[in-house]
């Protein structure tokens, strides 16, 4: 899986917006500079964000930016699907529509167990939990091991 600029960026401002509210947003420039993340960017990030009911906004002086839906309840791929669209893909297809024969019959089954995994990632840690440091000990388990830290 690659993770795009822009699904890291979408990641990062919403742990960002962990405890703003509608009482106290967060402007979209103290997101950029907390994350370094380009500003014009980001603000085409949290509009898509915005479209995908996980952010809300507030124009004007006191106004800003503030997630929609509980930080323990928002999912890493809630966020990443909003702004990428579905977690894992074929050349633009679902993996369960496309057909293989012959003898690459059984990589559409590959496919379809790649998704699956990256899902058991990315649907069980939630924004809350990266903002607090205190991730799901399965994920904690998957990053100490030391195949994971090997680039081969």
């Amino acid at each position: 899986m690659r993770v795009t600029a822009k699904a890291d960026y979408a990641v990062r401002a919403a742990i960002e917006l962990v405890g703003s509210s509608e009482q106290a947003p967060r402007k979209a420039e103290a997101i950029a500079a907390a994350q370094s993340i380009p500003p014009s960017f980001l603000e085409n990030i949290l509009n898509q964000l915005k479209s995908a009911g996980i952010v809300r906004s507030q124009r004007g002086p006191d106004g800003g930016w503030w997630l929609l839906r509980p930080a323990g309840e928002l999912t890493l791929a809630d966020v990443i699907r909003a702004v990428e669209g579905p977690l894992a893909s074929v050349r633009g297809e679902r993996p369960e529509r496309i057909n293989y024969t012959g003898t690459a019959a059984p990589l559409q089954d590959v496919w379809i167990a790649l998704r699956a995994n990256i899902r058991e990632v990315l649907e069980h840690v939630t924004v809350e939990q990266v903002a607090s440091g205190k991730l799901p000990p399965l994920i904690a388990k998957l990053a100490r091991s030391p195949q994971a830290w090997s680039s081969a």
